[in-house]
């Protein structure tokens, strides 16, 4: 790939556009009639066309660094025993070395292996395949977590707005979060073998639910939100309440809901994105739906990387895997031809699987987010995620 370093660049991202009727039900190309020759009306560009990049003062400029880079690996959560002293996690990294720190510690690296985990745990699965097990009760509790943040969106209808982002109703929606985000982690923590072993938790694990959202003063989100969400998922695994055979779960059903609560308030309330990367970031927004939807389509039999230039597709599938989700919304809120708005995703769609796809964006992760210090001067320590002096 040209800027963000993990994929290489391929033109052929932009050989055979060609739309083939697909079947509904498994992907594969039905028969149909030669389609007529590309149209300017399209979204993409012609079959030979390449545009020519200006460069961009926030592409990746670590390029090398990333591909030479080892992928990372599942990892196992370090269980965190009983008595437990919880405490208000503050925020510790300030620098470069703060961040080669955190990384060299062990929930840095658990942490980022847990991400893996999750990723390698949807291998193959579509969004509606039925879970290996049952949903946990701590699992449920976060699914109605997050119904109950949905409802509050129907509750606090956008103010009347000029401005492209920031309405201020976002800060009313985020003040009912706070009011009842308590609460809302009790259901959750009220699921453990031994609830009184947990008594308290709430004031190291609310900091982290808070920040899962957005910023209510600057009415943004972004990847360290998303984050934080993440951040909050590995807590609950630490303390017992998410266990391995839970992470299909959390990933097809409950990371799914959170995106889709996600989009719900980046389109009521106009959220700015917070440090995006403007065309050379994958969205707006989100990074870890790309990984695990890239997971979701390993080894899938007709469906490729180039297949998001395909409209059948995205209006198909997207309600299956999170990938083609993301790139069809992309492709709804962007103008214009897709090469020169997200030429990172376009890039990405001439690496030949999808398991090179999933694996350099694992590798993206780590050093376009989780090294990065004006997205990681906001995570926070506690007792969970402890900061290593």
């Amino acid at each position: 790939m040209s800027n963000p370093g993990s994929f290489p660049t391929s033109s052929s991202a932009h050989q055979d556009h060609v739309h083939t009727p697909l079947c509904r039900s498994c992907g594969a190309p039905t028969t149909a009639p030669t389609p007529g020759p590309w149209s300017g009306t399209s979204d993409s560009p012609p079959p030979a066309y390449r545009p020519i990049r200006l460069p961009a003062i926030n592409a990746p400029t670590n390029t090398a660094a990333i591909v030479l880079s080892p992928v990372p690996q599942p990892l196992p959560v370090p269980p965190a025993a009983p008595p437990h002293a919880f405490q208000t996690p503050t925020k510790r990294i300030a620098s470069p070395d703060d961040i080669a720190r955190f990384h060299a510690s062990l929930h840095g690296r658990h942490f980022l292996g847990f991400v893996a985990a999750l990723s390698a745990s949807v291998h193959g699965r579509k969004l509606s395949d039925p879970l290996p097990a049952p949903p946990s009760a701590a699992v449920s509790a976060l699914l109605d977590l997050i119904s109950a943040l949905t409802a509050l969106v129907a509750s606090t209808p956008p103010l009347p707005h000029n401005s492209r982002y920031g309405n201020p109703s976002f800060r009313l929606w985020h003040e009912k979060l706070t009011d009842s985000a308590s609460d809302l982690i009790a259901r959750i923590t009220s699921t453990a073998a031994s609830p009184a072993d947990l008594a308290g938790a709430e004031v190291e694990l609310a900091p982290y639910l808070l920040d899962s959202f957005g910023n209510a003063t600057r009415i943004d989100y972004g990847t360290g939100h998303e984050t934080n969400f993440a951040a909050f998922l590995y807590c609950l695994a630490r303390l017992g309440l998410i266990t391995e055979p839970d992470y299909a779960a959390i990933v097809l059903r409950v990371f799914a809901a959170y995106l889709n609560l996600m989009r719900t308030l980046q389109d009521t309330y106009q959220l700015e994105p917070a440090g995006s990367h403007g065309v050379w970031g994958l969205d707006d927004f989100h990074f870890l739906p790309f990984i695990f939807g890239a997971a979701q389509l390993i080894d899938h039999k007709y469906m490729k990387p180039k297949s998001i230039h395909n409209p059948d597709i995205l209006e198909n599938f997207s309600k299956e895997y999170m990938y083609l989700a993301c790139v069809a919304y992309v492709k709804k809120i962007k103008k214009g031809p897709f090469a020169e708005h997200s030429p990172m995703l376009d890039d990405i769609s001439g690496v030949p699987n999808w398991k090179k796809v999933n694996s350099g964006l694992l590798k993206m992760y780590k050093a376009e987010v989780l090294e990065k210090v004006p997205i990681m001067q906001h995570f926070l320590f506690g007792s969970l995620i402890k900061w290593e002096d």
